[in-house]
């Protein structure tokens, strides 16, 4: 039976949803140009040879090569390759907060300056270990708002160290728990950042029980950006650098993924290859060769670039990378462009 206060507070979360939707709408009045297309597609950056993807119910095109600044810019790494990155079509750069990737959002910031209102632009704060959680139970309100206060403050600090005022969307980070997904108060906090014109939209990231994350996630209908650990052997798991015991194939996960697609998330596929680098050992290049046809076997692809252009073609929208040089770069570029020619149904 529910209770009047939980009556009490999802009205308010109707009330406050409401509310921060009329000021989108204010705020969407007075967007770039390039927002307001007669397409309704927020256009930026585009250029020949790179493939491009909606993005969920951001309606944002998006470059299906997403620069994953997180590691690679830390410490200063990789700042080379923005530019690089740019001129090929890029335009979707995720970061991370400094509370996890020392120093990458400060490395970004003279780019960000550079090309605001050409970028796509996401980072995404860690939360904090909840004491006295059980797993599988829901969060209390004091576990919520200890969430929530942290994931504001994260918020606010990497806006200061990207030197803006607002990014496109702000992840909850390496969530495993569904409870966290379903969590009000953290929604609240998302809400209230979004009225004040510091985020347009809200995502989670997530290595660990991604399924059920994203599950959590269309139920709450909160969310419009899930970025999921997956390859085409299945669920990645990034506690064990390995896949997910008895995980189902990719191929088997498609119709989960097509339910997220279909409630207007946008899918991000992320260490898709990361198998394949961090294993060791003979043989585990082919990890993955068995789920792909002859053609793809005589492509001239690598291992690593087989893997990148397979998930694009199974499910997710677009596929982030860590690149650290400018041959990784290179290779994933490739990857991308050739995913839809490689996967064609015949």
């Amino acid at each position: 039976m529910t209770s009047p206060n939980e009556m009490n507070r999802r009205a308010f979360m109707k009330t406050t949803a409401a509310a921060s939707a009329t000021t989108a709408a204010a705020v969407a009045q007075t967007a770039r140009a390039q927002d307001a297309r007669a397409d309704g597609l927020i256009h930026r950056n585009e250029r020949d040879g790179m493939p491009y993807r909606k993005l969920g119910r951001t309606n944002f095109l998006c470059s299906r090569l997403v620069f994953g600044g997180g590691a690679a810019l830390i410490g200063g790494k990789a700042v080379q390759l923005l530019d690089k990155a740019f001129d090929a079509g890029v335009n979707f750069y995720d970061l991370g907060s400094n509370a996890f990737y020392k120093g990458s959002e400060r490395a970004f910031a003279p780019f960000l300056a550079a090309h605001r209102g050409e970028i796509w632009v996401t980072s995404k704060a860690p939360l904090r270990p909840i004491d006295g959680h059980e797993s599988g139970k829901p969060l209390t309100v004091a576990q919520g708002k200890f969430l929530a206060e942290y994931w504001s403050r994260l918020l606010d600090e990497s806006l200061a160290d990207l030197g803006t005022d607002h990014v496109d969307a702000y992840y909850l980070m390496q969530v495993n728990e569904p409870a966290v997904v379903r969590c009000e108060e953290l929604h609240e906090a998302f809400l209230k950042a979004k009225k004040a014109g510091k985020v347009r939209h809200w995502g989670v990231s997530t290595h660990n029980r991604a399924q059920q994350v994203l599950e959590a996630m269309i139920e709450t209908d909160w969310y419009d950006l899930a970025m999921i650990a997956i390859t085409p052997a299945g669920w990645y798991d990034y506690h064990t650098r390995g896949l997910l015991p008895d995980s189902p194939t990719m191929v088997e996960i498609q119709p989960k993924l097509q339910r997220a697609r279909e409630a207007g998330i946008g899918l991000i596929g992320m260490k898709a290859a990361r198998f394949l680098s961090s294993r060791g050992g003979s043989g585990v290049e082919k990890a993955f060769d068995g789920h792909y046809s002859d053609k793809v076997m005589r492509s001239g692809l690598s291992p690593w670039q087989r893997s990148y252009a397979y998930v694009l073609a199974h499910g997710v929208d677009v596929v982030n990378s860590d690149m650290q040089n400018f041959a990784h770069f290179k290779a994933n570029v490739a990857a991308v462009r050739r995913s839809e020619e490689l996967f064609a149904i015949a």
